[in-house]
């Protein structure tokens, strides 16, 4: 049973649900503020030794079992959450949709004033939760990872570069960005935790290499 619906996670079930059937969890964001602080390097290798390590396993994925983006206050769905939290003088029409603002991406360094030149990163990609136990979980529960403000889950970066993380994890792909990958392996290892995902043998070598340096 995935941790954050198991006995040691009582009520964050409910409270994902709740991110689903309610628009008031969520205030405002500040167009200043980014991604949520991950849990420290010490606390992320605590999380890391206790994820169960197991081989992937992709049979069955589709995309749309995540459904995303849904709306989260007013006329913004997730995508323009996110891109007004992560951005510096945002300014949204009635449609919630950006038309003017600043970008910086931690995965390259690059700074972008346009916001179709930003995707909305699942940083645990959906593929790999579905590879690592969420093929198990509820339409729901899928909806509520695939749109997780409170985690760090969910960032504005470049959108060729998420495109070429795909559904990659620590072992096969990192920010160019060297700075940012601390940060980058504790909030993975943090996602993973909180929803009870899996590791491959391979990913977890990878995240404990990165985090040794943290």
């Amino acid at each position: 049973m995935p941790r954050f619906y198991a006995h040691r996670r009582t009520g964050i079930l409910a409270a994902l649900t709740g991110l689903i059937t309610s628009t008031a969890l969520f205030s405002a964001p500040s167009a200043s503020a980014a991604l949520p602080t991950p849990v420290s390097a010490s606390t992320a290798r605590t999380y890391l030794a206790r994820l169960t390590v197991t081989a992937e396993d992709r049979t069955g994925y589709d995309r749309d079992l995540f459904p995303h983006w849904i709306t989260i206050s007013g006329s913004c769905n997730t995508r323009e959450t996110v891109l007004k939290r992560d951005g510096t003088n945002v300014v949204t029409n009635s449609s919630c949709h950006a038309t003017s603002g600043s970008w910086y991406s931690p995965y390259d360094g690059a700074t972008w004033t346009a916001a179709s030149d930003l995707d909305i990163d699942h940083l645990v990609p959906l593929a790999e939760a579905w590879d690592s136990g969420a093929d198990g979980w509820t339409t729901a529960q899928r909806k509520a990872f695939a749109n997780d403000l409170t985690r760090p889950q969910l960032i504005a970066v470049t959108d060729n570069v998420n495109q070429s993380k795909g559904d990659r994890d620590p072992a096969q792909w990192m920010p160019s960005r060297t700075a940012y990958r601390c940060t980058y392996v504790r909030a993975w290892v943090q996602v993973k935790y909180y929803y009870d995902l899996s590791v491959d043998s391979a990913e977890k070598t990878a995240l404990q290499n990165y985090l040794a340096n943290c």
